[in-house]
């Protein structure tokens, strides 16, 4: 599977933004699929996982009550909702996957063995 993110721009503390992570396969719904971060001169930082079915999601302490993943494995497309965002979430953000059998989730980037393309995000004060 390949993966393509989209959705980053600029935005003022305060905003939303929805990034989306869409699969050249029809096969999405058999990986977790997890959202990274990584912000200037800092290490990747995990955000958000979503099992196979979408049943279990886990998000990152940093993003807890502002941030929600979710997906559409009809149409092959994984979301990120960023609401209330701040300035510290300025990052380059990446959509990782990892086929499974079960309904597990991942937040450790070394769980992941496919990456795409970041995007960009902009938080400005």
């Amino acid at each position: 599977v390949q993966l393509q993110a989209s959705g980053g721009g600029w935005v003022q503390a305060g905003g939303s933004l929805s990034l989306s992570c869409a699969a050249s396969s029809p096969a999405i719904s058999a990986y977790v699929i997890g959202w990274f971060r990584q912000a200037p001169g800092k290490e990747r930082e995990f955000v958000a996982t979503i099992s196979r079915a979408g049943v279990r999601t886990v998000l990152g302490n940093s993003v807890k009550g502002r941030f929600a993943i979710s997906r559409d494995n009809a149409k092959n497309v994984v979301y990120l909702q960023m609401d209330n965002l701040r300035p510290d979430d300025t990052a380059v953000y990446y959509c990782a996957a990892r086929s499974s059998v079960t309904g597990a989730v991942y937040s450790s980037q070394s769980d992941y063995n496919i990456w795409g393309q970041g995007t960009e995000v902009t938080v400005s004060s």
